[in-house]
């Protein structure tokens, strides 16, 4: 009876008088009272082997290294124990019912993400037979997605990643990116004619693509109608993963005739979203350019927004290719642009209501406060078209604290075997170890809160 009535009242301070003034959330680590000391003691240990770059750099070596050494079973009880347990939701549409059930009583949703993708260049995963399989994947995940949440109450908006490349070839995106940028492919490319391509079935043909990749586009473009076809009849709203600049063009044109054709307005909001970086320079243009033609156009209008995870891999291409930088040149800038790109979706949601819908994709403090505020001062209620999302598995002081706020709030939840997800789970790691090593101040609040445990209930550590 104390630990509830000491849970409810760090709660209720965190929500906030109804009325009144504007009241910031705590982000303090007040809403660790819900989880169990043992999620706590895994995330911290966890938490603190991922900020070690020689672990995350050398993942995948380190991987076969111990199952050579330890044997595959033990090797995978070691992971499951660990790094999988900690990001992942599970195997078995069973697991991952009860990884959601459990974020569900902490005000938690779920944004379900298979660990699919072509790397660039990979001569590894060829041929229509590894694209059909990943659809088949993206169609049972559409499925998951729906029957997770086909319980009784509001449960908002169903949200699931979809990534581009893993229905299609890197290589495609390259050609059209390349071909996308000059002045005259815009008549023969452009998203009305993909639409239409998409919807009627017929062949379609590139005259800078030889006869196979036009078959291939064609196949490509078969798949994505698919998969929003069948999301769009269950109800799930798909959020487009950005990846590389060289991809993104031809990314962001597919997204722009799967939106002409799905975020029309008698349809019901946007059902495919996309994701913008804010740690490209262009970014800010890019969004205010897409929103104005949407608004235009009056289309449904769906951003997910990050600051991005392919830095260190972007600086490199550039030199590389003696062209400039795409990316902000520090961290303060990457903030100043994701600021601006927030205030920019939050006046046109405020604008345009359910027809323009938002989430803040951050694990930045000063960001989720900026979104919080502003959505208090433009009236935009907590729960609407604006929602938060956070990986599984991290920055949950500021995740627990936003849901039993009442705000909408996203777990971004790969699921699936070992084999397929320790790659991708490196992957993720290498691209985002600026928010691993930044991963600190949850590390000392988790240190803060095992602590307190330890010493005894009514003990407040100092700090």
């Amino acid at each position: 009876g104390f630990t509830m009535l000491r849970t409810c009242r760090v709660l209720c301070s965190q929500a906030g008088p109804p009325t009144g003034g504007w009241q910031p959330l705590n982000f303090d680590g007040g809403a660790f009272h819900l989880k169990g000391t043992g999620e706590l003691t895994r995330a911290l240990l966890v938490l603190r082997l991922c900020a070690w770059p020689p672990l995350v750099t050398h993942g995948l070596a380190l991987q076969a290294w111990s199952q050579r050494l330890l044997g595959s079973r033990l090797s995978g009880a070691l992971l499951r124990a660990s790094v999988y347990g900690q990001f992942v939701a599970g195997e078995t549409a069973e697991e991952v019912r009860g990884c959601v059930q459990q974020l569900q009583t902490l005000g938690l949703r779920p944004l379900l993400a298979v660990p699919t993708e072509e790397e660039p260049d990979s001569a590894v995963k060829t041929g229509e037979a590894w694209y059909e399989g990943n659809l088949s994947a993206m169609l049972r995940c559409v499925d998951l997605s729906r029957g997770l949440l086909e319980t009784p109450g509001p449960t908002g908006n169903i949200l699931m990643q979809l990534k581009v490349t893993a229905l299609t070839s890197t290589r495609l995106c390259k050609e059209l990116t390349s071909w996308i940028r000059r002045p005259e492919a815009s008549l023969e490319l452009n998203a009305e004619r993909l639409a239409e391509a998409m919807d009627s079935g017929r062949d379609f043909q590139v005259s800078c693509l030889n006869a196979e990749q036009n078959r291939h586009l064609q196949a490509s473009l078969s798949r994505l109608q698919r998969v929003v076809q069948h999301a769009r009849a269950r109800q799930v709203r798909l959020l487009v993963d950005a990846e590389y600049t060289f991809l993104n063009p031809a990314l962001s044109l597919l997204v722009d005739a799967l939106a002409l054709r799905w975020n029309g307005p008698s349809e019901g909001g946007p059902w495919v979203w996309n994701t913008y970086q804010a740690y490209l320079k262009d970014t800010h243009e890019r969004l205010r350019l897409a929103a104005e033609a949407a608004d235009r156009a009056g289309l449904a209008f769906g951003v997910k927004l990050v600051r991005g995870a392919y830095l260190d891999k972007e600086r490199q291409m550039a030199r590389h290719q003696g062209t400039e930088d795409p990316t902000q040149p520090d961290y303060e800038a990457t903030n100043q642009s994701y600021s601006r790109c927030l205030e920019l979706m939050l006046s046109h949601v405020s604008h345009r209501g359910p027809m323009c819908q938002l989430m803040v994709a951050s694990h930045n403090e000063e960001s989720v406060r900026q979104a919080t505020k502003r959505m208090w001062e433009l009236s935009i209620p907590l729960d609407g078209p604006v929602c938060f999302g956070q990986l599984l598995g991290m920055c949950d002081h500021v995740s627990l604290a936003l849901g039993q706020a009442g705000y909408a709030v996203y777990k971004s939840i790969p699921y699936g075997s070992l084999e397929e997800v320790i790659p991708y789970l490196i992957r993720r790691a290498q691209e985002n170890r600026s928010v691993l090593q930044g991963a600190r101040r949850e590390q000392k609040l988790l240190s803060q809160e095992l602590r307190r445990r330890l010493l005894g209930r009514g003990l407040r550590v100092p700090h």
